[in-house]
């Protein structure tokens, strides 16, 4: 059991998202054509107290959950032993497959691919600024935010 949560905490987590969008686009479930729209139809809807009725996509589902595990990545960096540093070099590459799927392939250039991908770079940037602060923190050499003083 151990193993299998320190595999968790060295792979970052907005690789899941990525697998299932890669393997929807990519198995012909959604084709490059009907990306957007596959995303954007209605899975389910939720009457509100207001009368409207929420129409709730594949899309804001996907969204949600994948800023849950941007969350849990980002409280995920405080720790500052060496499975944190490899778990932000494996989100800086996952952020540089982001850009280039979004830049070169069918069926990566919409909205919520580019969400993701600014959620991984994101998790890039928090991950290292969060860890340097850590890390300063608990050696006891902070002079200020992030060493600017």
């Amino acid at each position: 059991m151990g193993r299998g949560l320190s595999a968790l905490n060295i792979i970052p987590l907005l690789v899941f998202p990525l697998i299932l969008y890669n393997f929807v686009v990519l198995t012909g479930i959604a084709t490059p054509g009907n990306v957007s729209s596959w995303l954007a139809g209605p899975i389910f809807t939720v009457g509100m107290f207001s009368g409207d009725a929420w129409g709730v996509s594949f899309a804001d589902v996907f969204m949600g959950l994948s800023l849950l595990l941007l969350f849990v990545e980002i409280v995920k960096s405080t720790r500052t032993d060496a499975m944190s540093i490899i778990n932000h070099g494996l989100s800086m590459l996952l952020a540089v497959v982001c850009i280039i799927q979004f830049i070169t392939m069918n069926g990566f250039s919409n909205s919520v691919f580019f969400m993701l991908t600014l959620m991984t770079i994101l998790d890039v940037i928090a991950g290292f600024t969060v860890t340097i602060v850590a890390a300063k923190r608990d050696f006891g050499a902070s002079g200020g935010i992030a060493g600017t003083h």
